[in-house]
């Protein structure tokens, strides 16, 4: 059990963090829409501490400065709470070097909003900023880290136990249950969200601009094609290992439902028809399509998966392309906001998917695969699941700076990141499945916040 004062140290902690990624959201947005200009004067907006609520930019730039005094107060008492708890030393260095860098970032405010700056000016004060999110951030995971790690579990390999729920197709008897049963070779759940991710990518590429149905339709069924080769590649490769795990001995691969060589022509056929469609499009799309399928069936799921600690880490690849993809339809090359766009979804992935590492450890031992809470224990996934998260954030407040994206945006991040926090903060505290799952299901919740907001903040607003 924690006792008191810990308790009031992460709370503070977890406060702080959003407090600071709050402000620079709210600063980045400050930037972009040139707010600043509407109150040149320091502190007070032209001598007024209350603003008329008439103009936009003068709300946005007074509500910046409101947070920054607000963030400021409370990571001064963060900090001095830190101190005299007398936390460890790695604590008091990244809550420290945060608080040595907020005045500075004061005062290049301040510099920002009394004189004309330039672009790299600019750049400089949200680096700070983002320099002193880190600090909370490291100082937060520290803080919530045990004293003595959990060691990890090893890997075994033994039979599985008897599943207890029955499986999916169950109650399905022939032509039903046999196209159900390749429906599952093309993994769907993973569809929405990474079909959300690529139409995200054609929003930010269209930007105000009408998008062409056709262009929709096409990128949009091309990438259902493809993921659902990639699924199928991925169960029939996976098979064996599959029946020694509870959580997939009942795919259609491993239990011999769909025979091998059937399976293996389902995959090359949706991996043809996804090229194709990707083709009608541009050959950009069909080159980004094509590795995604080559990058998530071989080199994921047999060489980064059962053989190295950062499967997922690296894996991430697969997720973020597409963004690419999605830009490419409409664009045909490829911009900085969707290069950005793909680095959120990286980062988000390990943040994302070591929550279900954590729910399914002994399952992944079983199956040999050296998942990062088998092979260095969970406490050190929960530390990097805070960690990931943090760059996830960072990486999304990057996304506002060099798009349009505006207020939904930023309300959305803001709100959704906070409530993923808080989950990560829970499991770090509870540690057990039920947690790990309520933080899997947060993640996805603010990815696919996160995701419609971009659509209807660069199409709609």
């Amino acid at each position: 059990m924690q006792d008191s004062s810990s308790g009031r140290l992460e709370r503070a902690l977890t406060a702080t963090v959003v407090g600071v990624y709050l402000l620079v959201v709210v600063g980045a947005t400050t930037s972009l829409v040139n707010a600043v200009s509407a109150c040149p004067t320091w502190p007070a907006c032209n001598g007024h501490w209350i603003v008329p609520f008439h103009d936009p930019n003068l709300i946005i730039a007074w509500t910046h400065r409101v947070v920054a005094l607000v963030v400021g107060l409370l990571l001064f008492a963060t900090t001095v709470l830190a101190f005299r708890r007398n936390s460890r030393p790695r604590v008091k260095a990244g809550i420290g070097f945060a608080a040595i860098l907020y005045p500075i970032q004061v005062v290049l405010g301040a510099y920002a909003a009394t004189s004309a700056t330039t672009t790299s000016f600019a750049d400089t004060h949200l680096v700070v900023g983002m320099a002193i999110f880190t600090g909370v951030v490291l100082a937060l995971a520290w803080t919530l880290e045990p004293e003595e790690s959990d060691g990890a579990v090893g890997m075994t390999f033994t039979d599985p136990e008897p599943i207890d729920e029955p499986t999916e197709t169950g109650d399905l008897v022939g032509i039903t249950a046999t196209a159900y049963a390749y429906f599952r070779l093309m993994k769907p759940r993973l569809m929405w969200l990474l079909c959300l991710v690529a139409s995200a990518g054609m929003a930010l590429a269209a930007g105000s601009d009408t998008l062409q149905v056709s262009t929709i339709v096409a990128t949009l069924t091309g990438g259902v094609l493809s993921i659902g080769a990639s699924g199928t590649f991925n169960h029939v490769l996976e098979r064996d290992v599959d029946k020694r795990m509870n959580r997939t001995a009942d795919r259609p691969a491993a239990t011999a439902q769909i025979p091998l060589r059937n399976a293996i022509a389902f995959g090359f056929l949706l991996a043809a028809a996804s090229l194709a469609v990707f083709l009608s499009v541009n050959l950009l799309v069909a080159i980004f399509g094509l590795f995604a399928i080559v990058f998530y069936s071989v080199i994921y799921t047999l060489i980064l998966k059962p053989n190295t600690v950062q499967n997922t880490v690296i894996g991430g690849l697969a997720g973020s392309l597409p963004a690419l993809i999605g830009w490419a339809a409409v664009s045909d090359d490829i911009g900085l906001p969707a290069l950005v766009l793909a680095g959120v979804i990286f980062l988000w992935t390990p943040a994302h998917f070591y929550n279900l590492a954590l729910a399914y450890k002994d399952d992944y031992a079983r199956g040999g695969f050296p998942m990062m809470p088998v092979v260095r224990g969970e406490a050190e996934t929960r530390k990097h699941i805070l960690l990931w998260l943090g760059a996830t954030l960072l990486a999304s407040g990057v996304l506002a700076t060099v798009t349009t994206l505006g207020w939904l945006y930023a309300l959305t991040t803001i709100v959704f990141g906070a409530v993923f926090l808080v989950a990560v903060v829970q499991l770090h505290r509870e540690r057990d499945d039920k947690a790990a799952f309520r933080s899997f299901h947060a993640s996805n919740a603010y990815l696919g916040a996160l995701l419609l907001a971009i659509v209807v903040d660069a199409l709609v607003l």
